[in-house]
């Protein structure tokens, strides 16, 4: 165990671009667990996708400080509320459809590169909240079996949720 809190406290100190030189955006996912080993499962505000939460990594914000923001963004939850419990490795890839591109965007987004995180909540169900920010991202949720995200996620982030959940899957 204390080595993954060596690694976490190292990224800590990190700062990373906002999007690479090869056109990847800087990003955290977050894998959310109850008690009963369920993950938190939300959809995205106005759609019918659902999806981890997840967010891009700010200039001079470290992962983990990018986690703990986008956690609380889009779920309402504070560090109190959740064990930080593991973290992927490395960076995850997917690449953006080419449709979905937003061309106009200067440096071009051509995808995402993750670092996945492995919480536990530790709080309340009532301390969700997905509406404490202006432009929530979420307008439901549930908690689901661990493996399901990986049948419901879009096609094009697929391979990254596999990847993620096997890795942190020994957390579960």
């Amino acid at each position: 165990m204390w080595y993954v809190v060596a690694i976490i406290i190292l990224h800590t100190r990190m700062v990373f671009q906002v999007i690479d030189s090869k056109g990847f955006r800087s990003n955290v996912g977050i894998i959310l667990s109850n008690s009963e080993g369920k993950v938190f499962w939300a959809r995205r505000a106005g759609q019918k996708t659902w999806q981890f939460p997840q967010g891009g990594i700010d200039k001079n914000e470290s992962p983990v400080d990018a986690m703990y923001r986008e956690l609380h963004e889009e779920t309402g939850l504070l560090p109190e509320h959740v064990e930080l419990v593991g973290k992927t490795n490395d960076w995850l890839r997917y690449r953006i459809p080419n449709h979905l591109l937003r061309r106009r965007s200067k440096p071009l987004c051509i995808g995402q590169k993750q670092i996945w995180f492995y919480l536990r909540l530790t709080g309340c169900e009532s301390d969700f909240n997905l509406y404490c920010s202006d432009k929530p991202e979420f307008d439901c949720w549930r908690w689901v079996d661990y493996w399901v995200p990986v049948d419901e996620i879009v096609a094009f982030k697929r391979n990254v949720y596999k990847q993620a959940l096997s890795q942190l899957e020994r957390y579960a």
